[in-house]
């Protein structure tokens, strides 16, 4: 089992243990992807699918996870969508010459990885089919902890330093708690 994402006291994000919990989450296959392709456009990125079995470079758990490299997002059809989106959002928050240096691993950054969070929820809102609540849910059910106890509670209740540092970076409107898209 994988723990220890972040191991600072100071993160909300406890740890992820590893799971094999494609069958109750939304996956890629689930949603249309052209719908996932123009969101991430939208923000500068690319969706690259693979081919079912294939590696998935730059996943930083491994399959079925979705990985990065540079402005795009790697995802196959087992492809959790909150993984999809929870790697999406780290390329969003960073800027195009930090983006473009990107392989596998974003950012040591727990003020970055909070504020990823609470961005996917609301890429997630974007999406039909999908939205935040899904998305809390599935990120509950593939193993995140957090010390309110669920993805919504930190999002609703623990998050107003990861709300600031989205609002700083032009992603979200405050005090609404609204996604900003390009």
């Amino acid at each position: 089992m994988l723990t220890s994402v972040l191991p600072s006291r100071d993160s909300q994000l406890l740890d992820v243990p590893a799971q094999d919990a494609t069958s109750t989450v939304i996956t890629l296959a689930d949603i249309d992807i052209a719908e996932a392709v123009a969101l991430l456009a939208r923000f500068d990125l690319r969706l690259e699918r693979v081919a079912d079995g294939a590696p998935i470079p730059g996943s930083y758990w491994g399959e079925p996870e979705a990985g990065i490299v540079a402005g795009t997002v790697f995802a196959r059809a087992d492809t959790p969508v909150h993984s999809l989106l929870h790697e999406a959002a780290h390329l969003i928050v960073l800027p195009p010459e930090r983006r473009a240096a990107v392989h596998t691993d974003a950012t040591d950054s727990i003020e970055e990885e909070d504020a990823v969070l609470v961005l996917q929820s609301l890429l997630a809102d974007v999406l039909r089919g999908v939205g935040r609540e899904r998305i809390c849910a599935d990120m509950d059910a593939w193993g995140y902890t957090f010390r309110l106890g669920s993805a919504r509670a930190y999002i609703e209740q623990d998050a107003d330093a990861a709300w600031a540092w989205l609002a700083a970076r032009g992603l979200v409107e405050l005090p609404r708690r609204a996604l900003r898209l390009p």
